[in-house]
């Protein structure tokens, strides 16, 4: 009764957007495409105070929901500067507790990193608020987070969605967008963080001001990270051949917690969703430990505990862009019958740096004799969505191909970023919010109906310039 009672709210709501039904829309909203202006890195100093704890951010500590893990930065080694204190909000301080951080650092060409603290926090509460302190003395920082809800299949939960975000002002109003918005739980991040590579020598300074400049949110509520290209890091022109050195340092996930073997594929389950994370850029062919993993993964989801199946992967499957074009094509060959088989919701990408959304749409029935290779409707194909539009230094991608493919249902050449309102086991609002004149606006809207419980066409989406 009360997740029907939400969606019936949440209709009212949408009343009120001014809405338009389409099918294969290419947007005519006009972003300039030159790329983006970079923040300057003054723009981002380290906070004040002696060793004062920086580059705060937080992601899910295990697979259920009650782990945290919380890293940060400092200049020096000092006594305490490894330890976080936390405590549930509305608890006497006295009942603190403390973790010790493992601690870093790591050396990339002629720049050597800060002290990287990584605490892993167990046995928190669900749906409780929590503060937590870092530093000592007139150095120490206070944040806090909220855990998510006990898994459940009628559990509400919002997630925001953002990819290619970089270190612009574009990347600016992208982030504050969304941190504009007091819905959004935690976020799904597709890849591409610092765009450190871009920079002579991948400059890794460029590293420390991106941390310092999503602590606003990242240091409140988890941002759940999937690895880009721009991670990858490998420069054996200045004897850097170790790939995703920077990233693996500084961003750590509980991938050990889903049983994998590496940071760049695991699981998490957090409310009503059952979240995958992929890496576009480590083997994934058959007898690779990612295709493996994958395979033993995809059958450990109780869709009657987690119903919303969410895969996030950085190059996009279905992409009618001219950039990056079938660049994903081997891995969609590769895994997506396995997604269709079972039902996955949604497939988050970035790369692109634009905005798509697909049909539910899958292209498993290629056969050599018959010529069958083209994607047709399929109500237990995910829907694709690529969302690398955050703002980067690379500018916009604006060359799509045309006519708009039939499994193209809209897209848009600027930057944004989405929110997905997960309601109850059946539906979920999907909005996705232009930077628009300094506005969130919400250019893309669409119910999603989940695949396991309610595996009916989404006949309706809405769209418009109302402000978010």
């Amino acid at each position: 009764m009360g997740y029907r009672l939400a969606l019936v709210c949440s209709a009212i709501v949408l009343l009120s957007i001014s809405c338009l039904s389409h099918a294969g829309v290419t947007s005519n909203y006009t972003r300039v495409a030159e790329p983006s202006e970079e923040m300057p890195l003054e723009t981002f100093p380290p906070p004040a105070g002696l060793n004062a704890p920086e580059q705060v951010h937080i992601t899910q500590g295990d697979h259920n929901g009650r782990g945290m893990i919380i890293s940060w930065v400092t200049p020096i080694n000092d006594d305490g500067s490894n330890i976080v204190k936390y405590w549930i909000a509305d608890s006497d301080e006295s009942t603190k507790k403390s973790a010790e951080a493992s601690t870093s650092s790591y050396t990339y060409y002629d720049y050597t990193s800060g002290f990287l603290h990584h605490a892993t926090i167990n046995g928190l509460e669900y749906d409780t608020k929590y503060f937590y302190e870092l530093g000592t003395g007139r150095s120490t920082r206070r944040f806090s987070f909220m855990t998510p809800p006990k898994a459940g299949p009628d559990v509400p939960y919002t997630f925001g969605v953002i990819g290619d975000l970089g270190q612009t002002y574009a990347s600016n109003q992208t982030l504050y967008h969304y941190m504009s918005n007091p819905k959004g739980q935690a976020v799904l991040f597709v890849g591409d963080l610092s765009y450190a590579d871009d920079h002579p020598n991948h400059d890794q300074r460029k590293w420390d001001s991106y941390g310092r400049f999503v602590e606003p949110s990242a240091a409140y509520q988890p941002w759940i990270w999937a690895a880009g290209n721009h991670e990858i890091d490998y420069a054996p022109s200045i004897g850097e051949t170790q790939a995703f050195k920077p990233y693996k340092n500084r961003y750590h996930v509980p991938y050990r917690a889903s049983k994998s073997t590496s940071p760049l594929w695991y699981s998490i389950k957090r409310a009503s969703a059952y979240i995958i994370v992929l890496s576009s850029y480590s083997a994934f062919d058959k007898y690779t430990p990612q295709n493996s993993w994958l395979e033993s993964e995809l059958k450990k989801v109780n869709r009657e505990e987690t119903p919303w199946l969410i895969v996030l992967v950085h190059s996009p499957w279905y992409n009618s862009n001219g950039y990056h074009y079938m660049e994903g094509e081997s891995m969609r060959v590769t895994f997506e019958p396995w997604f269709v088989e079972n039902k996955v919701d949604i497939v988050f990408a970035g790369h692109v740096h634009a905005y798509e959304r697909s049909e539910r749409v899958s292209n498993i029935k290629y056969n050599i004799t018959d010529g069958l290779s083209s994607p047709v409707k399929n109500p237990s194909a995910p829907i694709y969505i690529t969302i690398g539009d955050g703002g980067n230094i690379e500018g916009i991608a604006n060359d799509y191909t045309y006519p708009q493919p039939k499994y193209s249902a809209y897209r848009e050449a600027s930057f944004g970023h989405a929110l997905l309102e997960i309601k109850n086991r059946t539906h979920a609002l999907y909005t996705w919010h232009r930077n628009q004149d300094d506005e969130p606006v919400i250019a893309d809207s669409l119910w999603v109906k989940n695949r396991h419980f309610l595996p009916e066409e989404e006949e309706e989406t809405l769209s418009g310039n109302s402000s978010a």
